[in-house]
């Protein structure tokens, strides 16, 4: 059992273990220390979203990344794909995003990538953790690394992202709200899609410390709503607050989700030639809507457990280049190496363009089946080994065969048992999931 990482890094309310300043420090010596391979200068790129907390926790980082002897790249608020994309291009050794993504100001995190812009290996990470529970190995005084700033990184990466459209793609005509959720994108994202020509409506873009994903992104898509159909737009998109995941919303107001988005560029890419893998990788949470979608094109849909990396590996070992999780984030490893909202959202508007058809008629690709998650929070023990609970999901499995799918999984980051059943029968699938939740709570009470 790991004691720092969680499924996408580490990740916890700020001013409480682990996600204080003492630890991000240590977090700096031993992944400093771990990624101090060869002779050259090592160095380090740092960006942040728009946290209070993240002036903090960046300042705890660059101690001790410094002390170890890695130099330090700090390129301020940005999305962490462009944290991704700028570590493989500046040929730093280590990437490091201080974002808790989604979740409220309350909340941060700390996500690194290696060298070639990926996110670290569990393996990795699993040695990290080795080098917090030891004293680390500082570097002497004339080897201390050095901090510094660049002001370009942004310009950067706009340009990168543009970059995965041909230049003959225009979006002249598209008039569009876009959602920053008051978070990491909320200057980069408005300049892009506006260089290409898109008449902007920007929302979320006054980002204040504390108001990052409150009541706006791709959480809460509500302001978005309210606002494409108020304004006339064409479209809505919603970024989260490190912008590598997405929700759209069509011309009437209704959200699309990550589902409905890999269908639509699976197949437009499979019918363009340009789809590899023989289909498209999600996660065990993607509707079972988008499987029967993907197999009457021809397409498979190749599944791994919840989290966007595993998502990533599976396409790397199978050569897949789009995969995705339903809850938005798209992975489109011809033009990047983690999940990317706006160079997604660009594939989306691309298509919205090539297709002269309204974002309702073309976004909503399949019919989702009923599907039904619900949460059992334990103080303890492992509810999932009681053979109480064993016999319902065995129950509930038998009862969905052929019609369904039942996920039952634990959360990596709390104490919480994820129930979720999908199928036909709206009415069979609230059942199995509420047999199994009580079963859950009667084994943890």
């Amino acid at each position: 059992m790991r004691k720092f990482f969680g499924t996408d890094g580490i990740r916890g309310l700020t001013n409480r273990a682990p996600m204080t300043a003492e630890t991000a420090m240590r977090v700096g010596m031993a992944a400093g220390a771990h990624f101090l391979r060869g002779a050259h200068k090592h160095r380090v790129v740092i960006g942040k979203d728009t946290r209070l907390s993240g002036y903090m926790l960046e300042n705890a980082l660059v101690a001790g990344f410094t002390s170890v002897g890695m130099d330090v790249v700090q390129v301020g608020p940005m999305p962490t794909p462009a944290i991704a994309m700028l570590t493989r291009s500046m040929r730093a050794d280590l990437g490091v995003m201080i974002s808790a993504s989604h979740n409220p100001y309350q909340d941060n995190g700390i996500k690194l990538f290696g060298p070639d812009g990926y996110k670290l290996s569990d393996a990795d990470e699993a040695q990290i953790e080795q080098l917090l529970a030891s004293e680390p190995k500082l570097a002497d005084p004339a080897h201390i690394g050095r901090a510094k700033r660049i002001e370009d990184a942004r310009g950067r990466y706009i340009h990168a992202v543009k970059q995965s459209l041909p230049e003959s793609v225009r979006l002249d005509g598209i008039k569009m709200v876009l959602d920053c959720a008051n978070g990491a994108a909320y200057n980069s994202a408005p300049t892009v899609f506006w260089e290409l020509g898109a008449d902007v409506v920007a929302i979320g873009v006054e980002p204040n410390g504390t108001n990052i994903n409150d009541r706006c992104g791709s959480t809460a898509p509500g302001l978005l709503q309210e606002t494409v159909v108020a304004s006339g737009a064409d479209i809505g998109i919603a970024l989260d607050g490190d912008a590598d995941r997405l929700i759209v919303v069509d011309e009437k107001g209704r959200v699309v989700d990550g589902d409905q988005i890999m269908a639509l560029i699976g197949a437009s890419w499979a019918r363009q030639g340009r789809l590899t893998g023989g289909g498209v990788v999600a996660t065990v949470m993607s509707n079972l809507g988008l499987e029967r979608f993907l197999q009457g094109e021809g397409l498979a849909l190749e599944r791994t457990k919840v989290g966007d990396r595993y998502v990533l590996e599976r396409m790397k070992s199978g050569g897949f280049n789009v995969g995705g999780e339903q809850s938005g984030h798209m992975i489109l490893s011809d033009h990047a190496t983690t999940g990317d909202g706006t160079l997604a959202a660009l594939q989306v508007l691309a298509e919205l363009v090539a297709a002269g058809k309204s974002a309702s008629d073309l976004l909503h690709q399949f019919d989702p089946v009923p599907q039904l998650l619900k949460n059992v929070r334990f103080s303890g023990g492992k509810p999932l080994d009681d053979g109480q609970v064993k016999a319902a999901i065995a129950e509930g499995e038998a009862a969905l065969d052929g019609r369904g799918r039942l996920v039952i999984r634990p959360s990596g980051t709390e104490p919480l048992i994820r129930v979720m059943a999908e199928g036909d029968d709206a009415g069979e699938v609230e059942r199995v999931v509420d047999m199994i939740c009580d079963a859950v709570r009667a084994a943890a009470a």
